[in-house]
């Protein structure tokens, strides 16, 4: 009898691994490149894994977002995983999913309040000190530490676009000769960072380098030096997540620099975390970090084998 037990609990712990995980994921946006990218890595690795992903678009609005969360947690999914609007919105949000007592994944966008071990909640990403710092080191070397640099932001309301923005300053202001002329918000998105630049250029602010938080807004500001008649050869343009669009024009030479955020790590990354929370196994840290990698014009033909 008691082997008898034994067997029918290992039955029991083996079949319910093997029912399907069904997980509801809310994003930030669908239409921003990386996370389309982050997306599709998810999907893929839960195909693999027999885990079925329900995708929510936030489309920017943080009551959408809130209210996508309450519904899954109506719908008593196994697990949540967020890529959050707003990082200031990120303590509401645990309080609902740990109040329903569903495991949470934060993605790619960092919660304000600092995760405690043994809880039921982490983040995947990457370690946002790192990628500014990568990107301005590379733009400083490239101006041989002389010159002005404009900075584009992403959405202010984000830890990432703060953080990369504080780790290019600190290095900027290592240099005595670079100069931080222009520091203003693209939202990430490519048609604001147009329009940025085209501020920036009929104001006659002469600018060396552009240190653009992510790729959208680098290529935003490409596109404008070209409408403007500049060739954006002759101005150091940098980015942040070397996404395909990125490294074409950093074959065509327009971009100097970018950073590489693995979207297909870290979207193995997410589904291997929820996967682990719902075996209530243990984690070292609950940040989850996938490295940066810099990728330049002389490495970045390796990097198009990762997309």
């Amino acid at each position: 009898m008691k082997r008898f037990i034994i067997a029918f609990a290992a039955f029991a712990v083996m079949m319910t691994c093997a029912v399907a995980q069904n997980v509801g994921v809310c994003m930030a946006y669908f239409d921003d490149l990386f996370l389309t990218n982050l997306r599709e890595a998810m999907s893929a690795t839960a195909k693999e894994k027999g885990v079925k992903l329900q995708y929510e678009d936030a489309q920017g609005d943080i009551g959408k977002q809130l209210s996508q969360i309450q519904n899954f947690i109506a719908q008593k999914v196994d697990a949540i995983v967020v890529n959050p609007v707003d990082s200031s919105a990120t303590a509401q949000m645990t309080k609902l999913i740990q109040g329903a007592g569903i495991p949470l994944v934060y993605v790619n966008r960092a919660p304000l309040e600092p995760l405690k071990p043994g809880e039921p909640v982490v983040y995947v990403g990457s370690d946002e000190n790192v990628s500014g710092k990568l990107e301005a080191e590379a733009l400083s070397k490239l101006l041989n530490n002389k010159g002005n640099v404009a900075i584009m932001m992403g959405e202010l309301a984000t830890q990432a676009a703060i953080i990369r923005t504080e780790g290019s300053e600190k290095v900027f202001k290592e240099h005595p000769d670079i100069k931080i002329v222009q520091k203003q918000t693209a939202n990430w998105r490519r048609n604001e960072a147009i329009d940025l630049m085209n501020n920036w250029l009929v104001a006659g602010t002469k600018i060396d380098a552009v240190c653009a938080n992510n790729d959208e807004m680098a290529i935003g500001a490409i596109i404008a030096l070209q409408q403007a008649g500049k060739d954006p050869k002759k101005i150091f343009v940098g980015g942040v997540d070397a996404t395909r669009d990125a490294l074409a024009e950093m074959a065509k030479g327009n971009l100097a620099v970018t950073v590489f955020q693995d979207a297909k790590g870290q979207g193995k990354a997410v589904v291997d975390s929820v996967s682990k929370l719902l075996k209530k196994e243990k984690f070292e840290s609950p940040y989850v970090y996938v490295p940066f990698q810099l990728v330049t014009q002389e490495n970045y033909k390796e990097f198009l084998e990762k997309l």
